[in-house]
C-alpha cells in the first residue's frame, strides 16, 4: 500500500510541473492576446473620439474666425483709447494754450496802456516845461523893457550935434545889441502907427478926430508894446483917431 501511494506521490509531482507549464503556457497566450485586442479596442475608441469630434469642427472654424474679428475689436478699442487720452491731452493744452494768450494780451494791453500813458506823460510834462519856460521868460522880458524904454527916451533927447559923440555912439551900440538879443529870444515889437485898432494889441489911452485919418485907426503911439512867441508880453499904449 505504501508503495503504491508512493508511486501516486512521485506521479502526481511529475504531473504537477507540466499542468504548472500549461498554466503558464495558456496565461502567456491570453497576455499575447490581450494587447493584440488593446489595439484593435484603441482604434475602436479613436474612430469613436473622430467621429464625435467630428461635429466640432465647424464650432472651430468659427472661433477661429471669431479670433480675427476680437483682435480687430480690442484694436480699436485700444486705439480708440488712445485717441481718447491724446483729444483729452490736446483739450488741455489747448485750454493752457488759451490761457496763456489771454494772459499775453492782457500784458500786452495793460503795456499799451502804461506806455500811452507814459507818452501823455511826457507830452503835459514837455508841455509844462515849455510853459514855464515861457512864463520865465516873459517876466524877464517885462523886466527889460523899461530898460529898452529909457534907451529910446534918452536917444530921442540927443541933440543933432551930439549925435557924434562918442557917448552917443556907444549907447546907440548897446541899444541896437539889445534889441537883437531880444530878436534872437523871439521878442517883437508891434506895429501900431497907422494900424487899425485891435484891442488884442493896442492899448488905447486918447481919442482923436481927424478927418485924414481913417476911423478907428491909431493916430500915435505912446509906448511901444511887445509880443514873445506869438503871445503879448505888453500891450502897445496908444492914441485912436475917429
Amino acid at each position: 500500500m505504501e508503495r503504491k501511494r508512493l508511486k501516486v506521490d512521485m506521479e502526481e509531482m511529475k504531473t504537477a510541473p507540466e499542468t504548472e507549464e500549461t498554466v503558464d503556457t495558456q496565461e502567456k497566450s491570453e497576455a499575447q492576446a490581450a494587447p493584440e485586442e488593446a489595439p484593435v479596442k484603441e482604434e475602436a475608441a479613436g474612430t469613436e473620439t473622430e467621429t464625435a469630434e467630428e461635429p466640432e469642427a465647424p464650432a472651430e472654424e468659427e472661433a477661429a474666425e471669431a479670433e480675427p474679428e476680437e483682435k480687430e475689436t480690442e484694436e480699436k478699442e485700444e486705439k480708440e483709447g488712445f485717441l481718447g487720452r491724446m483729444s483729452r491731452k490736446e483739450k488741455k493744452l489747448k485750454r493752457e494754450l488759451e490761457k496763456k494768450d489771454a494772459e499775453i494780451a492782457a500784458a500786452a494791453d495793460s503795456y499799451k496802456r502804461l506806455m500811452a500813458e507814459f507818452d501823455n506823460y511826457r507830452k503835459r510834462t514837455e508841455k509844462e516845461k515849455a510853459a514855464a519856460y515861457d512864463i520865465g521868460a516873459k517876466e524877464v522880458i517885462e523886466k527889460i523893457l523899461p530898460v529898452v524904454d529909457n534907451f529910446e527916451r534918452g536917444l530921442a533927447l540927443v541933440q543933432e550935434e551930439d549925435k557924434e559923440d562918442p557917448f552917443t555912439v556907444g549907447m546907440e551900440k548897446i541899444y541896437k545889441q539889445l534889441e537883437t538879443t531880444l530878436e534872437d529870444l523871439g521878442v517883437k515889437p508891434i506895429e501900431a502907427v497907422g494900424k487899425p485898432f485891435d484891442p488884442n494889441l493896442h492899448n488905447a489911452v486918447m481919442h482923436l478926430e481927424d478927418d485924414s485919418l481913417g476911423e478907428n485907426v491909431v493916430a500915435q503911439e505912446f509906448q511901444k508894446g511887445y509880443t514873445y512867441k506869438e503871445q503879448v508880453v505888453r500891450h502897445s499904449m496908444v492914441q485912436v483917431a475917429n
